[in-house]
């Protein structure tokens, strides 16, 4: 268990990105229930300060749900799971947009 885990993703590159989406594991999906997807250029903070695209409140067990918002410029895409003796657990992400 970690204070506040995450995951992050570089692009590589600034993009316009709109949709994220995320298969959750077969087991354990409760886990995943309050993270958030964010967005940015920022590395302050591992990133986990960038733009709040996103809160994901459940995904099934071996589901998967799509999150889409407006466009927000960045090159990494952070999952953060805010709060004490957390566990982040998911199978897949993907994430959509243009330059």
């Amino acid at each position: 268990m970690e204070h506040s885990p995450w995951w992050r993703v570089d692009l590589m590159g600034v993009y316009s990105i709109n949709k994220v989406t995320i298969a959750n594991r077969k087991c354990c999906g409760k886990l995943i229930s309050g993270a958030q997807i964010r967005i940015g250029n920022s590395l302050h903070s591992n990133g986990n300060n960038n733009q709040l695209a996103a809160t994901i409140w459940s995904i099934p067990n071996g589901g998967t749900e799509t999150y889409e918002f407006k466009p927000i410029k960045g090159r990494y895409v952070n999952i953060v799971l805010p709060g004490k003796r957390r566990i982040l657990s998911m199978c897949e992400v993907e994430v959509y947009g243009g330059e």
